[in-house]
């Protein structure tokens, strides 16, 4: 009992501080992370570019401990891990796929909004994709405290409390960076990366590893693999018309 009142004590005072601290206005999943939308349709011939992301030395996943929080503790029956994952055929997900050089023109930021929930005192989804300008809503949806601490090189740095189920905030990125990692300051096992883009042509690896860019222009392109722990790739390739190159990413380390 004691533990518990000092515990609800610690989480009003954060709270108190993190709504302060507002600067604008962290269990391993077996399901695909979501792609990216589609994007707008080229004028000229399209194609697409699809393959997977390996990573064959073991799983760099680790137990999550929560007993800080008896109400997220509460959330879960089974363990829960980190998300960095490696499925046990060496497939790696949360691999961020993007295209990084070759493109012209401008792509204009989607109406329709990016949501990042906070569901299980865990950041859903863990790696993800926005464009410059397009709207991010990011929804606290447990009974619990939390508080988005955003901490980018390139663009604005915020920090918002969310004390209540339910709570939303919509925040937009005004420039290019891969990545934004963004934190909980009252769970410190809670994470999430997001990277932001001038264009639609991104992808995050799923649970088998594999990703899929669709509606590229013919051409040729620099495609580059980011993942938490393991760094870049990149790797040239070239899309022709109705067709769909494959690239695929092995993060594996040499010898």
């Amino acid at each position: 009992m004691m533990r518990n009142k000092l515990f609800i004590l610690v989480v009003l005072a954060v709270a108190i501080t993190a709504v302060g601290c507002g600067g604008g206005s962290d269990s391993k999943s077996t399901e695909a992370p979501k792609q990216a939308a589609a994007p707008p349709a080229a004028s000229g011939p399209t194609g697409g570019i699809a393959g997977a992301v390996m990573y064959s030395n073991g799983d760099p996943d680790t137990v999550i401990s929560m007993d800080a929080d008896p109400v997220c503790m509460s959330l879960h029956d089974e363990a829960v891990h980190t998300e960095k994952v490696v499925g046990t055929d060496g497939s790696l997900a949360n691999v961020f796929v993007y295209v990084k050089e070759g493109l012209s023109g401008s792509h204009s930021a989607p109406s329709e909004p990016k949501v990042l929930d906070q569901n299980g005192c865990m950041y859903k989804p863990h790696v993800s994709g926005v464009q410059v300008g397009q709207t991010l809503v990011i929804r606290n949806s447990d009974e619990t405290l939390h508080n988005v601490h955003a901490l980018p090189a390139v663009n604005a740095e915020f920090n918002n409390g969310q004390p209540f189920q339910g709570m939303e905030l919509e925040h937009s990125f005004d420039s290019v960076e891969v990545m934004v990692p963004l934190k909980c300051d009252v769970h410190p096992w809670m994470k999430s990366y997001i990277a932001v883009l001038d264009h639609p042509f991104y992808a995050v690896s799923g649970a088998d590893g594999s990703f899929s860019i669709e509606g590229l222009p013919v051409g040729d392109y620099v495609l580059e693999a980011w993942h938490e722990e393991f760094g870049t790739q990149t790797l040239s390739v070239s899309v022709g018309d109705a067709t769909v190159a494959e690239a695929s990413f092995d993060f594996s380390p040499a010898g």
